[in-house]
């Protein structure tokens, strides 16, 4: 029987900038990228060199310490180059692309007829493998192991967050093939998450455990939902896919095809045509925005938890959403004054703007405030909607304190899900980065 999920705690905040529900081809980009550090704890090794002609779907490298786990390319040219940084890591991996792709042929495959090993196989050697994500530890998972549960989150809260059901309107049928192939790869349960704006045909999707989930942010963190419906133990597997990505399995199953479609909505305060934008995986951001000012801040992802892009680099992997939202750069005279600039949103209510919780905010990367000690105030409780204790995790996690980070509840935990915490919070600290080294640890030394 399916549980529905009902969250009390979090926040939701309310931005400019939200994409039109408005589908347009996105041009498609002279060159694409696919970049290792997506994929955190991977090692690439190459199994091409530069000036190598690529079919979409060849491997270009996978990881060295598992070498199931490979990695191909979005779209058919030549490799271009391989960028490198200190250490000869291995930056970013550029396709000069050809006018139109040409796909490898992995063959057609009735996912609901078909063996659990060949679904597996079939997933692994086409590189869809990359988009099924661990946890605990958030990390790209181990084809070795089993997990107990599948998750999917269909529901959109992170702020300007694009609407995952919009994305897969068109594509029903792979999203159906791609829980298909899921279903064969655990003997648990397949879990789905919608809410009320989700469409019915999300909800009737079959093979999958249904969930309604409603509340404010962080509610459609997967993170959550699993925290709710099926907790990680110490020893346990919970895999977690994106929906576009499913889609994407599906397909793969349908035509033998690899197409690495990724749709992408521009949003943001500074973003001039807002609108859902379908393009290829490892696009040039320059392609969807043009040339940014200085002034501008591209993120790859949301403002809460995205990466920062300058212009001409590539948007992450998984990443459904480019937003952008004026720089931090200018400095507030007495801004420690309270109830002195009312146009920004304040959370501890030290500005007027939440007398009006229904207005919109155009944010900046402006911190309002220095690195300082963490001080007992409740703030992060308010926000997380796990039964966790945040501060003293996030103390434990920089003391390395392995024993105590287990029983505080490191296992079901993923930096997106601190991102919130570190909004909120007073001290400033980089939170999500202390929560990733944390489990780092963890991995390292429990594994």
């Amino acid at each position: 029987m399916s549980k529905d999920i009902r969250i009390k705690r979090g926040l939701s905040l309310r931005l400019e900038g939200e994409a039109e529900k408005e589908l347009v081809k996105a041009p498609r980009s002279k060159t694409y990228a696919i970049k290792p550090p997506d994929f955190h704890t991977v090692v690439p090794k190459m199994v091409v060199k530069e000036g190598a002609k690529l079919l979409a779907g060849d491997e270009i490298f996978y990881s060295k310490y598992t070498d199931q786990i490979r990695f191909t390319t979005p779209v058919s040219g030549v490799l271009k180059e391989i960028k490198r940084g200190d250490k000869r890591k291995i930056l970013e991996i550029i396709i000069e692309a050809d006018a139109e792709d040409a796909y490898r042929d992995f063959g057609k495959l009735d996912a609901s007829k078909a063996e659990a090993v060949d679904v597996k196989e079939r997933i692994l050697e086409s590189g869809c493998g990359a988009f099924i994500i661990q946890r605990p530890y958030d990390i790209v998972a181990d084809p070795k192991d089993t997990p107990k549960a599948i998750f999917i989150s269909a529901v959109s809260t992170a702020p300007l967050a694009a609407d995952k059901g919009f994305i897969i309107k068109d594509k029903v049928d792979a999203f159906q093939e791609g829980i298909n192939a899921l279903r064969k790869l655990t003997p648990g349960k397949v879990h789905l998450s919608v809410d009320d704006s989700s469409a019915e045909y999300l909800k009737n999707i079959q093979g999958v455990e249904l969930h309604h989930v409603s509340g404010a942010h962080p509610a459609g963190n997967v993170g959550v939902q699993i925290h709710k419906l099926d907790p990680i133990n110490r020893g346990e597997r919970v895999w977690t896919v994106g929906v576009e990505d499913v889609a994407i399995i599906g397909n793969l199953f349908l035509t033998g095809e690899y197409r690495a479609e990724r749709t992408i909505a521009v949003t943001g305060s500074e973003a001039s045509d807002r609108k859902y934008y379908q393009g290829i995986i490892g696009a040039n951001v320059a392609d969807l925005i043009g040339q940014a000012s200085d002034n501008v801040r591209i993120i790859s992802g949301d403002v809460l938890t995205g990466t920062q892009l300058s212009n001409n680099q590539y948007v992450g992997f998984l990443d459904n959403e480019v937003t952008l939202i004026p720089e931090g750069n200018n400095y507030r005279i007495f801004g420690w004054l309270p109830f002195t600039y009312n146009n920004i949103h304040s959370n501890s209510k030290t500005s007027l703007s939440w007398l009006f919780p229904k207005r919109k905010f155009a944010p900046t990367t402006n911190l309002n405030g220095e690195e300082r000690a963490l001080v007992v105030t409740g703030e992060m409780e308010e926000v997380l909607p796990m039964d966790i204790y945040p501060m003293q995790l996030i103390k434990a996690c920089m003391a390395g304190d392995i024993e105590k980070m287990e029983n505080l509840g490191i296992y079901e935990v993923a930096p997106e899900d601190f991102a919130l915490v570190e909004y909120v919070n007073t001290s400033k600290i980089e939170i999500q980065e202390v929560i990733r080294l944390g489990l780092d640890l963890m991995i390292t030394e429990v594994g």
